[in-house]
This record gives C-alpha cells, sequence and structure tokens, in this order.
C-alpha cells in the first residue's frame, strides 16, 4: 500500500461479496471506507452471487484491466428441468421438464461437451453492449435482439451429485468473460430439457483465492495489497536504478539486457519492489509501457 499527502491510497483488496450487493454498491462502500473517489473493481459479480470481488484503489485503478483477464473459478449448483428467463433463479420460470431421473453420468457427458474453447450467446441480463445499449437495459424493456456468439475457454467444468434429486453441484474453470448461467442453460439443453443456475460463487481469480478475501465490514488500510502484490499474476522484473528514470518518462525499453522472455505483459519494478509500469511486447526486441505509475498523479 502506498499513502501519498493526499491520502490517496494505492492497492487492492480483495473482497468476499456478499449476495444482494451489485458490484457497484462494493465499489461505492470501498469509496466511504477508504475516503477516496479512484476506486474501481475488475470483473462484475453478479448481485446474487457471492465470493472474490477485486477492487482497485487509486492508481491501481489504470491496471485493472490485467486483472480482469485473469481466468476465474466458479462454484454453483444448476436445477435440471426449469428454465429461466434470466437463465438463474432470481427469473421467471419459462418452460419445465421432469428431469430428475438423468443419471449423473449424463450429465457429466454433456458437460464435457461444453468444456474446452466454446462459443457462447451473452444473456440479455448481461452488461454486454449491442447497437450502443446495454443488453439488461433492454430486457428490462422486455427487447430481446440478436447476440453474437462469443468465444470463450471453459478449462474444466466438474459436476458432482447435488443437495436434492434433479440438482447437480458444479465447478468451473474458465477464462474471462464466460457466463456460467449460459453454461448451466446449455447443459439442460445438451440434456434434451432445461436447466437454471443458483447458489453462485466465485472462488478463484487468477492466483486470487477466498482465503484471500474479506468481507467489506473487515476492510481496513491492514487488509490492502501493494500494487506490485495487486499484480503478482504477471511476470515482474526489478530493473537497474539507471532505468527507472527512462520508465518514469514512457520510454521503450530493450529487453535483451533485462533478460525479458516470453509475451508478456511484465511489470516492472524498483529496488524496493514498487511497482513502477506495466509493459508490453512489440514485434522487435523493444518493449513499451501499457500503463506507467512511477511519477503519476
Amino acid at each position: 500500500m502506498t499513502a501519498r499527502a493526499d491520502t490517496t491510497v494505492d492497492g487492492l483488496v480483495v473482497v468476499d461479496k456478499e449476495a444482494g450487493w451489485t458490484s457497484h454498491d462494493v465499489v461505492s462502500r470501498c469509496r466511504r471506507i477508504f475516503g477516496q473517489r479512484r476506486v474501481g473493481h475488475a470483473g462484475t459479480l453478479d448481485p446474487d452471487a457471492t465470493g472474490i470481488l477485486l477492487v482497485g484503489l487509486g492508481r491501481v485503478t489504470r491496471v485493472l484491466r490485467f486483472l480482469t483477464a485473469l481466468p476465474k473459478t466458479y462454484s454453483a449448483e444448476v436445477v435440471l428441468g426449469t428454465a429461466t428467463s434470466t437463465l438463474d433463479a432470481s427469473g421467471t420460470a419459462t418452460g419445465t421438464w421432469d428431469m430428475t431421473g438423468v443419471p449423473l453420468d449424463d450429465v457429466r457427458a454433456a458437460a464435457a461437451t461444453l468444456t474446452g474453447d466454446i462459443f457462447q450467446v451473452p444473456p440479455m441480463v448481461s452488461a454486454v453492449k449491442v447497437g450502443g445499449r446495454r443488453l439488461h437495459a433492454l430486457a428490462r424493456e422486455g427487447i430481446e435482439v440478436e447476440r453474437p456468439a462469443r468465444p470463450v475457454t471453459v478449462h474444466r467444468f466438474d459436476v458432482a451429485p447435488g443437495p436434492e434429486p434433479g440438482v447437480v453441484r458444479i465447478e468451473v474453470e474458465c477464462s474471462s468473460g464466460t457466463y456460467v448461467r449460459v453454461l448451466a442453460a446449455d447443459l439442460g439443453t445438451a440434456l434434451g430439457g432445461g436447466a437454471h443456475l443458483r447458489n453462485l460463487r466465485r472462488t478463484r481469480v487468477g492466483s486470487f483465492t477466498v482465503e484471500d478475501a474479506r468481507p467489506l465490514a473487515a476492510l481496513s488500510p491492514a487488509t490492502v495489497l501493494t500494487p506490485a502484490q495487486a499484480l503478482r499474476d504477471l511476470d515482474q522484473v526489478v530493473v537497474p536504478a539507471p532505468m527507472v528514470t527512462s520508465i518514469r518518462h514512457g520510454l521503450a525499453l530493450d529487453r535483451v539486457p533485462l533478460g525479458i522472455g516470453g509475451a508478456g505483459p511484465w511489470g516492472l519494478l524498483d529496488d524496493d519492489h514498487r511497482l513502477l509500469a506495466v509493459y508490453e511486447a512489440t514485434d522487435t526486441d523493444r518493449i513499451r509501457p501499457a500503463v506507467v505509475l512511477a511519477g503519476q498523479g
């Protein structure tokens, strides 16, 4: 955590969001807790969902896109036999089937067809924009529009017995941008009926787990991670002191003297392991700044 003369805090808090809170609600509460305006989140979590929401403070709001892109893990329950207007338990039923006798092996086989590189149609209750308007705003007006399918990756789709007949527990590890409620609905369709999602919980974002998370009531300056800790999932490089000035001025650097390999992006740190900037690759051996934090207001 970095404190400046204006008392602005630069860092990250890993929030364990409660059900009933929107992601915007959490950001607003963090603004009050830390007494500052520059607060944002990485990756919206539905109001009914619980679990990890990464909230950036101060300068870390400028690098949240690198956190948003991290893979995520969710646990939830899928109710077989009832499709809903929102694809989750908050919607109204749009169709029913008797699926209480579907064997667990059949559910697992259907889940396997939804694993790997797949295409998803975003739900009408999502924040995706079509024609300049967010889908959830159109849905509130009773308008449904065509949505192009988007590529996502489901790394793992595990199915286990649920708490009651016709309900299964799932754990999904997926790329950013994957809608677990769509996976639930598609699972029902693949089984010859319908389904919806309930009790969604985000349990991991990159290397951040629920063990790292704190409820809003427990947040304090002591729970704030430094900017370097916030970007711990990026490759990080400590740069020689003479290079710091070049980084502060946003100059491109030669990756060879720094021993930087791979595709990036990279977090560049000073000798005290403070985050100076995030650099990205080019088509040459030069790397260029994506975001410069050092010396910025």
